[in-house]
């Protein structure tokens, strides 16, 4: 594999005004650099060939991507500028071949983008190959230097910019591809004679060419690429645009929206056509959504797989599994490990947690399910509690197929239900029960002939 990448996420939070680095900063609920990541995986790019230049808040960078894969980090003690962080990870160069570099806090720099770059660069034997775009108001970017004939010939930094070259529109990316021996040579050359004291990456352009070699451009697209955020106002931007492109593209799958007030979905998300996303809705991580559901309002799913046919009225699901034909909420919550086989019902006020729920079962309101394996047919209740926790272990509850689950019944786990038998309503069931049986355990009602408190009470009142 003769393809690297360096990533640069040295950069802190403060104009943020936020304690955690700027790269860890969300867009649609994901870190940015989370996207830049993805990206360079999907171009292609193993884990092990990508490294991470960390500075401020280094440990929360590292624990973050040593979540997502086997990355090597740098250190940028201090920030000299984006040659100057390349420079930390020198040894990656030695390898030769060509080398990726991108910013961790662009993170609309997307796989298509960084292949057809790629093929660019490769195809004209290029030392370094820039990704530009066209920007109406390019303020702040690095403008692309041409020469008269046209060629590509250096980028100069906003900062240093003259005022004709300020009026240019095509600007610098921040993504290129470099020949990693090119690179190699170039970065010793840097010097930061310039307005901010730094030692600029871009420059490596010019010297590469100096030195005989060849630059070349690769104009982006979209120009959306190059946008990246410095402070919240920038970052809510970046949140509008990657959410209307994400229904943009949900839309034209066959997916409906009434309104997109409050609704934000995950660039991972996968949902089907004719299945409807109400406001307020909250879908993100691997989430699978089938065909003809209705999702909302107010829900709010998480690395969930849902089937076909479901309705989820007020939900909060996590890492759960709902079949098809399912319907749920108001007030519902589906916790990590919860699977719903088809046609569950689940009523208001119901919380489910590390269960199997089988087909056709209802749980109709205010009842509590965890560690449980619930059969077919089951009805529940108002009022009911598996009881799986006693302070110091966890156990699980049985329930057999057809089963009726009275009203306020409380399942002392472990304890199994046979197929097709009941328990009585206001019963604490601690042991077996046989199945086709009733079960009923409650304590034996005592009366107290005119209790005083009674009497204190009404007086009171």
């Amino acid at each position: 594999m003769d393809y690297s990448a360096i990533i640069l996420a040295a950069g802190d939070g403060k104009r943020m005004k936020s304690e955690k680095p700027k790269v860890m900063c969300e867009v649609l609920g994901e870190p940015m650099i989370g996207w830049v990541l993805d990206s360079v995986r999907d171009a292609g790019i193993p884990d092990e060939r990508v490294g991470v230049i960390v500075g401020s808040g280094a440990k929360t960078v590292q624990e973050y991507i040593a979540n997502k894969g086997t990355y090597r980090t740098f250190m940028q003690e201090e920030r000299k500028g984006t040659g100057h962080a390349v420079m930390q990870a020198e040894e990656m160069l030695r390898d030769g071949g060509n080398v990726l570099i991108l910013c961790g806090d662009a993170p609309f720099a997307d796989s298509d983008t960084i292949i057809a770059a790629l093929n660019e660069h490769t195809h004209n034997g290029n030392d370094v190959t820039v990704v530009s775009a066209e920007l109406e108001d390019p303020a702040g970017y690095g403008r692309i230097i041409r020469g008269e004939d046209g060629a590509f010939r250096a980028i100069t930094e906003a900062k240093d910019c003259t005022m004709p070259e300020l009026q240019i529109q095509e600007i610098n990316s921040g993504v290129y591809w470099f020949r990693a021996d090119a690179l190699a040579k170039a970065l010793p050359k840097l010097g930061a004679d310039n307005a901010a004291g730094e030692y600029y990456l871009t420059d490596t352009v010019a010297l590469i060419c100096e030195g005989g070699g060849k630059a070349g451009i690769y104009k982006a697209e979209d120009p959306d690429i190059v946008l990246g955020a410095n402070n919240r106002a920038e970052l809510l931007s970046l949140n509008i645009t990657a959410k209307m492109a994400v229904i943009g593209k949900l839309l034209a799958e066959g997916v409906e929206f009434v309104s997109t007030d409050g609704i934000i979905i995950g660039k991972d998300v996968e949902i089907g056509a004719d299945t409807k996303i109400l406001p307020g809705t909250i879908i993100r991580g691997k989430t699978v959504i089938g065909t003809g559901c209705t999702i909302g309002p107010n829900t709010l799913i998480e690395n969930c797989r849902i089937g076909s046919g479901v309705i989820l009225n007020s939900v909060q699901a996590y890492d759960s599994r709902v079949c098809d034909r399912v319907k749920a909420g108001p007030f519902v919550q589906l916790r990590p490990g919860t699977i719903l086989h088809d046609g569950v019902k689940i009523g208001d006020f119901v919380e489910i947690k590390n269960s199997e729920i089988g087909m056709n079962t209802a749980v109709a309101h205010l009842t509590y399910v965890g560690d449980s394996d619930v059969g077919k047919g089951v009805n529940f209740g108002c009022g009911c509690v598996t009881a799986n926790y006693d302070g110091i272990n966890k156990y699980r509850t049985k329930i057999g197929d057809h089963a009726f689950i009275g009203c306020n019944t409380n399942l002392i786990a472990p304890v199994e239900i046979g197929e097709n038998a009941a328990t009585a309503a206001g019963s604490t069931i601690t042991k077996p029960v046989p199945p086709n049986s009733l079960a009923v355990e409650r304590a034996q009602t005592k009366i107290i002939d005119n209790w005083d408190k009674n009497f204190l009470r009404k007086k009171k009142a």
